[in-house]
């Protein structure tokens, strides 16, 4: 159950973030919108750990602002992954996907704080 939540919130917050951002567009169906958050969320569980441990240095020097970042290339990566597939989300730039994924990032964090996992044991 707690990975369709994570699917929903990802899916909530991507949709927010192409409502929000300039450059951040979706022009599909819903049911792709679920596939594209399922992109984003393996993009963020495979590749996101190994270019954290390559920037390590970058993340220290930066206090962790270096994340902002890595978001933002998440979200890149998502859009040229989708691009390439056809499921209509596409990023127009490197800004585009760096406030996508400040937006991301935010959106989730807030939806997570709603269905987190102390709410399951209530």
């Amino acid at each position: 159950m707690s990975f369709l939540i994570r699917l929903v919130i990802n899916a909530i917050a991507l949709w927010l973030a192409t409502r929000l951002v300039d450059g951040l567009t979706f022009d599909g169906d819903m049911v792709f919108l679920f596939v594209v958050a399922l992109i984003f969320g393996v993009v963020n569980s495979v590749v996101k750990p190994i270019l954290m441990l390559l920037t390590f240095p970058a993340l220290i020097l930066s206090l962790g602002l270096f994340l902002l970042v890595l978001n933002a290339v998440m979200v890149w990566l998502t859009g040229a992954i989708s691009d390439a597939a056809g499921l209509g989300f596409h990023v127009e730039g490197f800004g585009a996907a760096f406030l996508g994924g400040l937006v991301v990032s935010v959106v989730s964090f807030v939806l997570s704080l709603f269905v987190g996992k102390d709410r399951d044991k209530k």
